[in-house]
């Protein structure tokens, strides 16, 4: 067993009773990947942000099977730690703010890599893709391992900072366990329902993606309407130009509570911010899945075949609406049968405590930790 402590932000997001819950992926994967170790048999602690009214002191919380103890930032114990693990860019700056950053064993999660330029595939641009360049050069001096979604991600990584081996892929994943489906969370409505659960950005990140992802929900929902279905968008973004004539936006709900949109959808969509993604992957690929949700995907995503090996969707090439709409349609009346088939699927490839493994391989071969 290992001391571990994971950390993202220092900054509040939404809170239950006080106590940060997952709202959106990149604060789900913490969370997640937090319990995974505990389940594993880790210790494992999280440092959150000072500002959490009912953690201004180390508190023992129960997150479904395992338990987990959250500290406030700035009281956290750097050296007491075998393994600090860091979510994202923000993780990583976060340790560096918090004077972390000397400890020797610091595993940095990256949910994108970019390069030193503006790529293809790649939709962080300008200043903003700097920043994160120049903390991916902190993460190089400083972290003893990197972890990234995929091979494509190692490739990009190691062309910009050499082969060190030190890069280890670990995908998205989802859990095993679920809510049972409840009440039916949509506005009344006798149309079949298309739902897109997701961030679709802003100005202040990556503004051409919005851009991009609105304009196609914006046609997508007006081809959708001429065939008795609905689109619906679930989550975070700048929805200020979202053609409400045909996109209802369902607002943002936790990521327990969203699991009863994806039950009581007829199709999961998915659609890329340009046309193709070079190494983000498509989280909610999984999620719609475990939930025995028929995906409809643009073609483009690293993880864009896990659809086609669950045997439920339709992957379409990019910037095709009309096709993907018709893909959409027939996607709706997929059996039961085939429904679980890609729910046996995912348990048995996608989830969280299988990608946990990866890190304990990595925890054997360098901490010597015993079988």
């Amino acid at each position: 067993m290992l001391k571990i402590i994971t950390l993202y932000t220092s900054y509040v997001r939404k809170t239950d009773n006080s106590i940060p819950v997952p709202v959106d992926m990149s604060y789900g994967r913490w969370f997640k990947i937090t319990e995974a170790l505990a389940r594993a048999g880790h210790q494992v602690d999280m440092a959150v942000s000072d500002h959490f009214e009912q953690v201004q002191s180390p508190k023992t919380i129960r997150r479904k099977d395992v338990t987990i103890r959250m500290i406030p930032l700035s009281q956290v114990n750097w050296d007491a730690y075998d393994v600090i693990k860091t979510e994202f860019h923000g993780g990583f700056q976060t340790l560096k703010k918090f004077g972390g950053t000397h400890h020797p064993f610091i595993i940095s999660k990256l949910g994108s890599v970019v390069a030193s330029e503006d790529r293809p595939g790649i939709y962080f641009y300008g200043d903003y893709r700097k920043r994160l360049y120049e903390t991916q050069c902190e993460i190089n001096n400083t972290s003893r391992y990197v972890t990234v979604l995929n091979r494509s991600a190692v490739a990009l990584w190691e062309e910009c900072f050499g082969n060190r081996k030190n890069t280890v892929v670990v995908p998205g994943g989802v859990d095993r366990f679920i809510p049972n489906k409840q009440e039916d969370p949509y506005p009344a409505s006798r149309e079949k329902r298309c739902l897109f659960a997701g961030n679709i950005y802003g100005r202040d990140t990556q503004p051409e993606a919005n851009r991009t992802l609105v304009k196609k929900l914006n046609d997508l929902g007006r081809l959708l309407s001429r065939q008795n279905m609905r689109l619906y968008l679930l989550g975070r973004g700048d929805t200020s130009e979202l053609d409400k004539r045909y996109v209802t936006y369902l607002g943002v709900v936790t990521m327990n509570a969203s699991w009863q949109y994806l039950y009581h959808a007829d199709v999961g969509l998915v659609v890329c911010a340009g046309k193709f993604q070079h190494n983000n992957e498509s989280s909610k690929i999984y999620h719609y899945l475990r939930a025995g949700l028929p995906v409809v995907s643009e073609r483009g995503f690293p993880n864009d075949y896990v659809i086609r090996s669950a045997r439920l969707g339709e992957v379409v090439k990019n910037d095709q609406m009309e096709a993907l709409a018709k893909a959409v349609v027939k996607a709706a009346s997929r059996t039961e049968e085939e429904r679980q088939y890609a729910i046996d699927y995912i348990l048995a490839h996608h989830t969280w405590d299988q990608r946990v493994h990866v890190y304990d391989q990595v925890f054997k071969r360098e901490l010597k930790l015993a079988e």
